[in-house]
């Protein structure tokens, strides 16, 4: 039996990945509509910040059961429904009259599409080759930049045209028709298309998985690097969701005096540059036969990158360029992915990468609503299109908090030991994978 060809493979693939393109469309819309949402539910900097957040609430209490689900009923189900349930989240949102239900809608997203990205994880690894593994999970980044940067100047352009309510509306009517594609046309695995899979060795059946769950998540936790490749993540991760996804517009108009689309344009490229560094750095490391070094030299580029971004005096050609440089370090999450997939047996892999998956999440979740607290606590009572103005001073506090928890990221990835690039494995019985450590 054959493999797959590549154009079905890569097809399949796609039609999932858009999933994603979804999830980061919603986890960055606030960020060009911050007046609007501000305006509309009578909010300020901190409650801005948890209406954001909620998204990442729920998509990090989803990556765990997200895992799990993906080992025991395959990434088909868990996408279609998740992305289903999303286009329904969107609609409350966009339809929300106030803020306890606009909250409850962006919960509801979050939690939907927090399938995606673990679910594409596993179907990628039945579909396309192991070898593939690191630049594919750097592409499934880079389509979800692709919906970030929609999120950014084409969204702003559509909302300044119609309002934000319409605009988000179609997107979850839309998101409906990306349930339905799934459904009809993806598959768990080659062998429901008569094709051989990537997940097994020849002539091994395909398996949904029988551990039970309680076993598979104590026996992915009890695997040292998974608790730290989901820790380090936090701060990388968290700081350009952070700025990229909320902050940063509303920075770049009051402090750098930009109009919202010339704004929306810059933190674009920093998504852009975030989504390009995550195959490229993870391909380099599959090539280096270590994952460490390159995750670690880009970590230090990324601190070092937020700290002449939030302190330094630049001008703004000196400053986009640092903020592209920083969001292509900060790619380096890429390889964690790839590192936590090697560090367990394959049977285990949806699991690890749920639980390695909620670290990049969990930044946002704690550092979004975190600037927004301590941009409140500096207000000087200005306003702004409806909405709170915060003063070049506000801004850097606020974002000191990032630049810390970048820091800490550094120093958790510096204590790691390195590993090679090879898939530790373990028999069914699961008893081999507890004494292995990488």
């Amino acid at each position: 039996m054959t493999h797959p060809p590549a154009r079905l493979a890569w097809t399949i693939w796609g039609l999932g990945a858009l999933v994603y393109l979804v999830a980061f469309f919603q986890r960055v819309a606030p960020a060009v509509m911050t007046e609007q949402l501000m305006a509309d539910f009578a909010i300020g900097g901190a409650a801005l910040g948890n209406l954001s957040a909620f998204y990442f609430y729920a998509y990090v209490a989803m990556q765990i059961p997200t895992g799990l689900l993906a080992d025991r009923w395959g990434p088909r189900r868990l996408l279609a429904s998740g992305t289903a349930v999303a286009s329904v989240g969107g609609l409350l949102f966009a339809l929300a009259p106030g803020f306890e239900l606009a909250a409850a809608g962006r919960l509801l997203v979050g939690a939907s599409v927090g399938v995606g990205f673990v679910a594409m994880l596993k179907l990628s690894s039945h579909w396309l080759e192991p070898r593939r593994f690191a630049l594919v999970s750097g592409l499934l980044l880079m389509m979800g930049l692709i919906g970030g940067v929609i999120a950014g100047v084409p969204l702003r352009l559509a909302v300044d045209a119609f309002g934000w309510r319409p605009v988000m509306a179609v997107f979850a009517v839309s998101t409906a028709a990306l349930a339905a594609a799934l459904w009809l046309f993806v598959r768990d695995d080659p062998s429901e298309r008569g094709y051989a899979s990537h997940f097994h060795a020849p002539g091994a059946k395909v398996s949904r998985g029988h551990t039970p769950i309680l076993a598979s998540l104590a026996e992915v936790l009890s695997y040292r690097n998974i608790w730290l490749l989901m820790l380090v993540p936090i701060g990388f991760s968290g700081a350009v969701l952070t700025f990229a996804g909320l902050w940063g517009v509303p920075w770049l108009r009051q402090v750098h005096g930009l109009d919202a689309k010339a704004a929306a344009a810059i933190t674009s490229t920093m998504l852009v540059a975030w989504g390009i560094g995550g195959p490229v750095l993870g391909n380099w490391s599959t090539r280096l036969g270590r994952r460490k070094p390159i995750y670690l030299a880009s970590g230090i580029v990324a601190v070092i990158g937020w700290a002449i971004v939030i302190w330094a005096p630049l001008p703004l050609a000196a400053l986009v360029t640092l903020l592209a440089i920083t969001g292509f370090a900060s790619g380096n999450i890429i390889i964690g992915f790839a590192w936590a997939k090697e560090s367990v047996p394959l049977r285990l892999m949806g699991t690890a990468s749920g639980v390695a998956n909620m670290g990049p999440l969990m930044g946002g979740m704690f550092l979004q609503p975190a600037v927004g607290w301590m941009l409140d606590r500096r207000w000087s009572g200005a306003l702004a299109g409806g909405g709170r103005a915060y003063d070049a001073a506000a801004y850097q506090a606020g974002f000191a908090l990032m630049f810390a928890a970048v820091a800490v990221s550094l120093s958790a990835k510096v204590v790691r030991p390195s590993a090679k690039c090879f898939q530790i494995q373990a028999q069914s019985t699961g008893m081999d994978a507890i004494t292995r450590r990488l």
